[in-house]
């Protein structure tokens, strides 16, 4: 099964099923995994906890052999039921806590925390003063820190704290304080980074306003706040974010590495405008089953259920991904489980920027934020 919010007011990601369903497709024209036929059921989670739990409900009575390539903000609702089932839960965003906690969980990136571990360490040879505008949430409280670890490889001094309400529907007063947090050295260049998850354009509206009094400063940011899609929509080359540094899980969408994934999409979705191959939920969806499919293969003529493919990954089982990430391995007490992400095993992070409206790499190879994430342990 994989699920995501489709045709909701707030986050949607239609691209993942839909790449899921294509991705099977494939499989099995070109004959299934060891013979077997991939089957895809595909659920709507509608940015809402009872439908999340709903689909994890109709996971466990449809016997699925794996929950793929998801997104869902409620952890809380799915996981338990999940859990209770047996059932794995593999390359979900990295948008919850739990996907780096729950021992049924396999993610295939770092999420947020090594996103703004990332962005920190690329800020930090780059801008003088940097306002984080966040959530004012539980889970909100944990970026300064997040960020604030990776600023610190650089000497650099704490991020100025900005909060905004979770359902804030303008954002003129944080635009203006982070504005003004970030010019408070007038030698150096400020940036102000926004990490409001689908409120990230609302904000930017606010922004891009305020921002005519302070043109020089600059704008960092990270995916799942902003992708190509959102740049697109803002104007290009002429969007509030060109000239922004924007830290990814992945290579950029113009990498040879993605090639297999846009054949796929060429020969099974062409038609299908959902899937944006750019769109960092579609890529993860296409490394879940890419994981999903190595699984299968290593059992070869025996059973594939739940039991067993969580059994193949709880054992230490190995996946390759074409060089997107690096090679995946799970197991709880991994290096990152005395700073409270014990199943967090991917620490790559890319940095892009965009360029005359194109996100494009800002440097050579992907950032390993592990030690830096460590970091933020001391400033807990």
């Amino acid at each position: 099964m994989t699920w995501a919010p489709q045709d909701t007011n707030a986050t949607n990601k239609p691209g993942m099923p839909a790449l899921a369903v294509a991705y099977a497709r494939q499989v099995n024209a070109d004959g299934g995994i060891n013979g077997r036929k991939l089957k895809v059921i595909i659920c709507n989670d509608r940015n809402d906890s009872v439908n999340a739990a709903k689909c994890a409900r109709r996971a466990v009575k449809e016997n699925v052999v794996a929950v793929v390539g998801s997104y869902s903000q409620f952890a809380d609702s799915f996981f338990p039921i999940l859990e209770g089932a047996g059932i794995p839960y593999i390359g979900g965003y990295g948008i919850t806590n739990a996907e780096f906690t729950s021992p049924l969980s396999y993610p295939v990136n770092g999420g947020q925390p090594a996103l703004l571990a990332g962005l920190g360490r690329q800020l930090a040879s780059d801008c003088g003063p940097v306002a984080l505008v966040r959530p004012d949430t539980i889970a909100g409280d944990e970026l300064p820190n997040l960020l604030n670890s990776g600023l610190e490889t650089g000497g650099h001094r704490d991020v100025a704290d900005v909060r905004a309400a979770e359902d804030a529907t303008e954002f003129s007063a944080q635009s203006e304080r982070a504005l003004t947090q970030a010019t408070t050295d007038p030698t150096e260049t400020g940036c102000v980074v926004p990490a409001l998850g689908d409120r990230t354009n609302t904000f930017m509206d606010s922004f891009r306003r305020a921002r005519e009094d302070y043109p020089e400063v600059r704008l960092g940011t990270v995916l799942g706040s902003v992708d190509q899609t959102v740049i697109d929509f803002t104007g290009g080359a002429s969007s509030p974010y060109e000239g922004a540094y924007i830290t990814g899980w992945y290579p950029v969408e113009a990498d040879k590495r993605w090639d297999p994934m846009k054949k796929v999409i060429r020969e099974q979705a062409f038609t299908d405008t959902r899937i944006d191959p750019a769109d960092a939920g579609v890529q993860t969806t296409w490394i879940a089953y890419t994981v999903l499919e190595a699984v299968v293969k290593s059992l070869g003529d025996g059973e594939v259920s739940s039991d067993t493919v969580r059994r193949t990954l709880d054992d230490g089982f190995k996946v390759t991904t074409g060089g997107l990430t690096p090679t995946l391995r799970w197991q709880f007490q991994d290096v990152l489980a005395s700073v409270g992400f014990p199943r967090l095993v991917n620490t790559d992070v890319t940095v892009q920027v965009v360029k005359d409206g194109q996100l494009v790499a800002a440097r050579q190879g992907a950032l390993d934020v592990t030690k830096t994430l460590q970091g933020a342990e001391s400033q807990g």
